[in-house]
């Protein structure tokens, strides 16, 4: 007998407001990175077959971004590099949903070595926010695990 379940879970989440991106005008980095221990699970290494991650950024700022989400290992070592590249607000609803990320074969076997999730935002240059600036970027992320269970 052959068992295929499939599991979707949030994966990320952050809502960061423009009054916290304060700055001179020029690029911003900031940096956070979370456990991420599911493949810590000995069940998830032996029957997890495929995995597909899906990304939607909300930015509400009037200034462009490029979010960087990282894959890192036991060691604080990257595994997989994920970019997203977000216009800025221009007044109209800025919710963007990227490709449906798939994860199988070597990129899977690189996938489950990952212990932490990265996440770099880099500002593009403009006008400097302050404490008075409005607006959030609010990033979210799922994903769908299929195992593969004889």
């Amino acid at each position: 007998m052959k068992l295929e379940p499939a599991y979707v879970a949030n994966l990320a989440y952050f809502d960061v407001p423009a009054n916290k991106l304060t700055n001179s005008g020029g690029n911003q980095i900031i940096f956070d990175s979370r456990d991420f221990d599911i493949f810590k699970k000995q069940f998830f290494r032996d029957y997890l077959s495929k995995a597909e991650f899906d990304v939607e950024i909300e930015n509400n700022i009037q200034r462009s971004f490029v979010v960087n989400m990282l894959f890192l290992n036991s060691k604080n070592q990257v595994l997989i590099t994920k970019t997203f590249s977000v216009p800025a607000y221009t007044g109209t609803s800025n919710v963007i949903k990227y490709p449906t990320e798939v994860f199988e074969n070597q990129r899977l076997e690189l996938l489950k070595q990952t212990e932490q999730i990265g996440f770099i935002v880099l500002m593009a240059s403009g006008t400097p926010l302050d404490q008075s600036s409005l607006g959030n970027l609010k990033f979210r992320s799922s994903a769908t695990a299929y195992f593969t269970i004889q």
